[in-house]
């Protein structure tokens, strides 16, 4: 496959990824595209984009539901509502077509960056660590780090540690290697009538899949999501 340049610019002795900040910018506005379509012109029977958003909404409460009381997890329905959205927008991108501009990719998909699945993990990690102390107190909060046993601690630092890298490489990996192969089909299929035909139909299955796999993924990491909130909040756990 055929390496592509990425737009870099340098502001203020930082780097940034032009392609990432376009893409995350049209997720997110197709996100908020979507809620404002859906939520316009509510009614009793919902029809439509209110439907779906209903069971959007119906679905992230039960991923909610099977990781602790809605008493508790209902503050984070948005948040998981959000996540579900976003990353489900993100992962389909990419898949019906790539943007060059002189060697360089402009238009994928933003989740198959690292430095954006690594961000987001990042930031569920910080959340859960926030809404732990924020729900518990500091000081009970902390008590979780010794138990059962004081030298649990280092053990869970490295837990943490391991929590955030693996939530973000599972996104980018499975995102990544979707379109990688995508591109090698569709090159493929550019080469003849020869290439057209092993290589279009295979496509073709190839991007429903990834569909599946996008859908997959954004309900894997919106469900990691509340399972890490749910041990740094509930007193069970």
């Amino acid at each position: 496959m055929e390496e592509h340049g990425t737009p870099l610019v340098k502001l203020a002795g930082l780097t940034f990824n032009l392609s990432n900040v376009l893409m995350i910018t049209v997720t997110a506005l197709i996100v908020i595209l979507i809620a404002v379509i859906a939520t316009r012109k509510l009614e009793m029977k919902p029809t439509g984009m209110q439907n779906f958003m209903e069971w959007i909404m119906d679905f992230v409460k039960g991923i909610i539901n099977s990781n602790m009381d809605w008493k508790t997890g209902g503050n984070f329905h948005l948040l998981g509502i959000t996540l579900l959205m976003f990353i489900f927008v993100a992962n389909m991108l990419g898949l019906p077509m790539a943007v060059i501009v002189q060697d360089e990719l402009w238009w994928k998909s933003p989740t198959a960056d690292p430095v954006v699945t690594l961000t987001l993990s990042a930031m569920v990690i910080a959340l859960s660590h926030y809404y732990g102390v924020k729900m518990k107190g500091f000081k009970e909060y902390g008590k979780d780090y010794f138990r059962p046993v004081g030298f649990m601690f280092p053990f869970k630092i490295i837990e943490e540690v391991a929590n955030t890298i693996s939530l973000g490489l599972r996104l980018y990996g499975n995102i990544y290697a979707g379109e990688v192969l995508i591109t090698l089909l569709a090159t493929m299929a550019a080469t003849g009538i020869v290439g057209t035909i092993g290589g279009f139909i295979p496509l073709m299955v190839w991007q429903g899949f990834s569909i599946f796999v996008g859908a997959l993924q954004a309900f894997i990491f919106t469900m990691l999501t509340m399972v890490y909130i749910s041990h740094k909040v509930s007193s069970d756990h």
